[in-house]
């Protein structure tokens, strides 16, 4: 629950099967905010290096790492990914199921200890396997993705969990399909992002319900074709104008 501090940390050469990465671009996700406030049970794990969100380039790599060089332009991404076990080579799922149970620990497949060291010595632990939240971190290569390097960074930092999560609600989860109507509460990254992915299957109509009409005008450069706001209906619950505006209900609701 303390405020974020910025000091001079160490951060450890990368073991066999990681690189180390200079980190280009960060952004702020909601999951780093919640788990900053975690103070109970296993997962208030402090000190801490939040960000899980970001892009880099690889500056140096351990033994082991096949597919990566200095100077590729990467994404480090939370879920791992080995290749070769069921789940992964499945288009069904995205769970790896060889490092799943490793998920949740934070720790690294080599060693199990922490690349990142206070002044005095003591660990810092990770997140979510990026912790970006640094000028350098130690990345396995299970957890990265190699971009082009004419891909603008900044847009490229939101593919590991904002976009991918809208994105993947529309497309995977509820496999949208083209004429469909639906509607997503919350114009957020996460909401545009569900709208984009909808408007790329070919929604017909896809209702933005937020209570600040200002981020219509930008939800329309997403696919959002109408807007409601909550405050402005008078008496009807939002349920209700729904339902008049698309005679009877929508077939996806976000």
């Amino acid at each position: 629950g303390e405020a974020l501090v910025i000091e001079e940390i160490h951060v450890d050469p990368p073991q066999p099967y990681e690189v180390r990465i200079k980190i280009l671009c960060t952004s702020l996700c909601h999951t780093d905010i919640i788990f900053s406030k975690i103070d109970i049970g296993p997962l208030a794990r402090f000190p801490r290096i939040l960000g899980h969100e970001s892009v880099g380039v690889v500056e140096s790599i351990g033994e082991h790492v096949d597919g990566f060089k200095q100077g590729d332009v990467v994404l480090p991404v939370f879920h791992p990914h080995c290749e070769e076990c069921r789940d992964c080579k499945s288009s069904k799922s995205n769970w790896c199921a060889r490092f799943a149970e490793d998920y949740l620990s934070n720790t690294q497949r080599y060693g199990m200890s922490s690349r990142f060291k206070d002044s005095s010595g003591e660990n810092i632990h990770h997140f979510l396997f990026v912790s970006s939240f640094s000028e350098y971190t130690v990345v396995d290569i299970s957890h990265l993705v190699k971009l082009s390097p004419d891909m603008p960074v900044d847009k490229a930092a939101l593919l590991s969990c904002g976009v991918s999560t809208g994105v993947g609600a529309a497309w995977k989860v509820a496999d949208v399909e083209e004429g469909s109507t639906d509607a997503v509460f919350g114009l957020g990254a996460v909401g545009l992002a569900v709208a984009e992915g909808a408007r790329l299957r070919g929604v017909a109509k896809i209702i933005g319900v937020d209570l600040n009409s200002d981020k219509f005008e930008i939800g329309k450069k997403f696919g959002f074709t109408d807007f409601v706001n909550p405050t402005l209906c008078g008496e009807k619950k939002i349920s209700e104008v729904i339902k008049e505006m698309t005679g009877g209900g929508v077939d996806y609701s976000f």
